[in-house]
């Protein structure tokens, strides 16, 4: 966690830049570097999808040579929404941190703590799914439960459980920027953790709404994840920048220090 705290500090930035490769093999190696030479500079974190790597072939290589190009400094968040338990959950957490060399995770709480605990590893982040940015026909997040509340608030709460019970490793939320409302509610029941915020942009998240709601008081504690706003730039450094200081002019305004 103190390599993602150092970086905010020194980058001045909450940008998380999300690697979803499009295109095909032969090109998109290269555009994986120009994309994480060109925006390293504003990037608070950087967070490849799994899933866009293992669909290609030799797609672990080109994960493990994408995270060896990203700057030592800057976290790496590998977004592969794993929720399995026991040995196969410890599996997936060697293969996240031994193999490929990221810092962090996304995991998918589904089956409660068993999925948490095998990645809680010293230093590392754990972003665990709360309320995320699609719009279900069918969905499970928001069934209410009858102790009180929704799924998606219990599941926010678990991961405060364990973040308060892995005290070597730090446990965080994924929550979308589709529902700023929600993302308040969840501040308010876990005011100091990490949130990793996707759905800004192409998903239709409002930046300016989802900060009012999900800043901490020291104008810190969210991670805003751009992926193709960035990737499917002319100039992915110039949308990197621009998109770093909108949020932190909202950051400026939002801040309760700041008031």
């Amino acid at each position: 966690m103190q390599k993602l705290l150092n970086r905010v500090q020194t980058a001045n930035s909450l940008l998380c830049v999300g690697l979803d490769p499009t295109g095909d093999d032969a090109t998109v190696a290269q555009r994986l570097r120009e994309v994480v030479a060109e925006t390293a500079a504003y990037a608070a974190a950087f967070k490849p999808n799994l899933a866009f790597f293992l669909s290609r072939e030799n797609g672990v290589a080109l994960l493990q040579q994408t995270v060896q190009s990203i700057p030592d400094d800057i976290p790496v968040i590998l977004d592969g929404k794993f929720g399995d338990i026991a040995n196969t959950a410890e599996q997936y957490a060697r293969f996240a941190y031994d193999i490929v060399g990221a810092d962090g995770v996304t995991v998918n709480p589904y089956m409660g703590d068993d999925t948490i605990r095998p990645f809680g590893r010293p230093g590392k982040i754990v972003f665990s799914l709360a309320k995320t940015s699609n719009k279900p026909v069918h969905g499970l997040q928001d069934a209410a439960m009858t102790r009180g509340g929704s799924i998606s608030d219990w599941a926010a709460r678990l991961a405060k459980l364990m973040d308060e019970e892995l005290t070597e490793s730090t446990v965080g939320l994924v929550v979308g920027a589709t529902e700023p409302e929600t993302v308040a509610k969840l501040r308010a029941s876990c005011p100091e953790q990490w949130f990793l915020v996707p759905g800004i942009g192409a998903q239709g998240g409002d930046l300016s709404a989802t900060l009012r709601a999900g800043l901490r008081t020291d104008g810190s504690g969210l991670l805003i994840n751009s992926s193709r706003g960035i990737w499917q730039a002319k100039d992915a450094g110039a949308a990197a920048r621009q998109l770093q200081e909108e949020i932190n002019q909202h950051r400026v305004v939002t801040s309760p220090q700041s008031e």
